[in-house]
């Protein structure tokens, strides 16, 4: 029962990093229509620029934290008015493609800065465990938790009080409506992104801060897609949801059939649920269902 309860809490750190990363994902995809295959990348990018602010220049974690957070805003923005912004009206194909060599860039860049060795961030939480009955949990997950909940219940105020978020809600429902009433849906583009590379950047900084950092944490945003169409493509509650779900899923079959069939369960598996989720439910648990008439 111990390990059961283990592989829960394990799973529940790594899904609400998943979840993280599906609520950019979502963003960009309601507001702008695409499926940002960079969103590992803008992990891998925010974990690096934390790392070397507080190793390189011995900037406190918490103010690197804070000044990556500007930084992630900042280059999301940019991305979507240097790249994404030219793009618009063109093939879908076309900006999924231009997504995925914006990943590469982005990876090779890291690279060329940082090198392919893995990277460990300097001790930050520390390493005396809770302790709840015979249970011990490590204090970065339960910081990694929290940090993640607190970020998470920031944005669905922010989406539903401010006039900016209400905003982006009117863009991803309709963007001719949201025109029509004066709203700067180019505007909207730009701050999906930025948004996205911040929670992005979170996930990454945390991510970093359990398993150290290499260019494969950008993998990350592979996982994303099996979140999404589980939660539901187009909805942020899904993507929590859906989040979480993979994350523990993945880690029961980690613990429980890798040992049976010497290993490979653990990263097939959430694949393995999107295939079965696709097939009884296309537009996952909480996806809106398009109606087109032909």
């Amino acid at each position: 029962m111990e390990f059961f309860v283990q592989l829960i809490i394990t799973g529940t750190v790594i899904g609400s990093i998943y979840a993280l990363l599906a609520l950019g994902f979502t963003l960009i995809y309601k507001a702008t229509d695409v499926v940002n295959f960079a969103q590992g990348e803008l992990l891998m990018v925010g974990a690096y620029v934390c790392l070397h602010l507080t190793v390189s220049y011995n900037v406190p974690f918490w103010a690197s934290f804070l000044i990556t957070l500007v930084f992630s805003f900042t280059m999301g923005f940019f991305i979507e008015k240097v790249f994404l912004r030219r793009m618009i009206g063109e093939p879908i194909i076309s900006i999924i493609m231009l997504t995925i060599g914006l990943s590469s860039v982005m990876k090779a860049v890291v690279q060329i800065f940082w090198g392919t060795d893995t990277r460990t961030y300097p001790q930050v939480f520390s390493q005396e465990p809770f302790m709840i009955a015979s249970l011990s949990i490590s204090r970065v997950y339960i910081y990694s938790i929290a940090a993640v909940a607190v970020f998470l219940i920031l944005f669905s105020i922010f989406f539903k009080k401010s006039k900016v978020g209400v905003a982006m809600r009117a863009v991803a429902s309709d963007q001719q409506a949201a025109l029509s009433m004066g709203i700067d849906v180019k505007k909207i583009f730009a701050l999906s992104w930025g948004i996205a590379a911040v929670v992005s950047s979170v996930g990454g900084i945390f991510l970093g801060n359990i398993n150290g950092i290499n260019t494969t944490l950008s993998h990350f945003g592979l996982k994303v897609f099996p979140v999404v169409i589980l939660g539901g493509l187009d909805s942020i509650v899904g993507a929590i949801v859906g989040g979480l779900i993979i994350g523990i899923l993945e880690n029961l079959a980690g613990g429980y059939i890798d040992p049976l069939i010497g290993g490979g369960a653990k990263e097939i598996f959430p694949y393995v649920v999107m295939i079965a989720v696709l097939m009884i439910k296309p537009y996952g648990l909480f996806g809106t269902k398009a109606v087109e008439k032909v």
